[in-house]
């Protein structure tokens, strides 16, 4: 419980407290707040959002909002992509085999029934409302992967197979996460041919830095080339190709905060992960894990100025999106959950972990509902600043009750927790 409770303390405590800030601010002087929000801190330079001035000619801004959500967030969905990479591409990632198929078809369905409860509902209240809100739908797809794992522990015990289920299957929500960003939220008019920029680098920096050092030293096991080269260079051949990453992502139109994607299968790593919450993790030595120790720090600052920079919302801003949120989650989540993960136990045949019921199906979706951090960004990137997005943002911020929701029907549901 220490390591959850630590990695809770060092990436989200100060994401907490920067959303708290801001709710107080903008509910005591919202003037105020929205100045400093969308204060301008660089004009007509190569980095901010673009948009036309008086004159007629195309420029960009930078403002504090964008420097939070499209730069430095970068540093937070590296992180993210750097779990995601892991546990696909190594040979014991958890999203690998058979062990991985039933959470994969899990979170298949935690995201198609928030979806069909937004849009449903959203249908319900009428044309005018769905139209509205309908550009949201992928708000309550979002999972918090660290909540929701501080939760599940609370729920199930530390020993309990539904634990790593919830990680799994949190993970593979965090690369559904990414995919949808960049496919159906693009922040402009898309020229996919800059992306070629960000692909370039990527390569550049793999071959030159991380495969020909390899091929150099051959079959020597002191690897000479690859230590010099590591030892010289240290990550700047790769912190320069996230800048140039970056910034093709930036002209292309997709959201500029998955620019460091591209680079990260560029770095060498291990051939093994020990995941996000193992102790085990920190006495990995490869230069992506020596990478995510650097940016330990800063990326805790940068979530507490995304929390304060975005959980800004009045309280009198609640309204449909707010309450078409808060279903597709509470509701659609642990119903897609449950249902898709009995489709691929029972007739698919692919079961589930030695210890674990069906019915835990329902309690860990219950707990996955908890959206928070993506579903605060997903809801600042769906909607134009203004009622409908600060309405949404409270659906977002109110996921937090999810977790009570979990506990109560852990308790309905007879869950035994199991200890480590």
């Amino acid at each position: 419980m220490y390591r959850v409770w630590n990695f809770l303390v060092e990436y989200s405590l100060l994401l907490v407290l920067g959303a708290i800030l801001a709710l107080v601010w903008a509910n005591v002087d919202p003037h105020s707040y929205h100045s400093f929000v969308e204060y301008p801190l660089l004009e007509n330079q190569w980095v901010g959002h673009l948009h036309t001035d008086a004159s007629g000619h195309q420029t960009r801004t930078l403002t504090f909002h964008y420097l939070v959500n499209d730069v430095l967030m970068a540093l937070f969905f590296a992180i993210a992509g750097k779990e995601v990479w892991e546990a696909v591409a190594l040979k014991n990632g958890s999203l690998r085999g058979r062990k991985a198929v039933t959470p994969l078809i899990a979170t298949l369905g935690g995201m198609a029934g928030p979806v069909a409860v937004y849009l449903g509902l959203a249908a319900v209240l009428g044309s005018d409302t769905f139209h509205a809100v309908k550009h949201g739908w992928a708000i309550p797809t979002a999972t918090d992967i660290a909540f929701s794992y501080l939760v599940g522990r609370m729920v199930f015990g530390a020993g309990h197979p539904a634990v790593r289920f919830l990680l799994l299957l949190a993970i593979a929500d965090d690369a559904g996460g990414l995919l949808i960003l960049a496919v159906f939220y693009p922040t402009g008019e898309l020229s996919p041919e800059w992306l070629l920029l960000s692909l370039a680098a990527a390569w550049i920096a793999y071959v030159a830095f991380n495969w020909l050092p390899i091929r150099l030293d051959g079959d020597d096991p002191v690897k000479p080339v690859s230590t010099r080269v590591r030892r010289l260079l240290s990550v700047w051949p790769y912190v320069i190709a996230g800048v140039i990453s970056w910034y093709g992502f930036q002209k292309s139109g997709l959201h500029p905060a998955l620019g460091l994607l591209p680079v990260i299968p560029a770095i060498p790593h291990a051939d093994r992960a020990f995941g996000i919450f193992a102790e085990a993790e920190a006495y990995l030595t490869d230069l992506l894990n020596h990478l995510e120790h650097i940016l330990k720090h800063p990326v805790e600052i940068v979530l507490f100025l995304f929390g304060l920079a975005n959980a800004g919302v009045e309280f009198s801003a609640m309204g449909a999106p707010t309450w078409l949120v808060l279903a597709g989650l509470l509701v659609g989540k642990p119903v897609g959950i449950a249902l898709f993960g009995w489709v691929a136990a029972r007739p698919m045949g692919l079961g589930l972990p030695t210890g674990m019921r069906l019915t835990d199906l329902f309690v860990l979706g219950c707990v996955a509902a908890i959206g928070f951090t993506v579903a605060l960004f997903v809801a600042s990137v769906a909607f134009p600043a203004g009622p409908v997005q600060d309405a949404a943002k409270m659906g977002a911020l109110f996921s937090f009750g999810a977790s009570i929701v979990s506990l109560v029907v852990g308790r309905l549901f007879r869950v035994e927790r199991v200890k480590a």
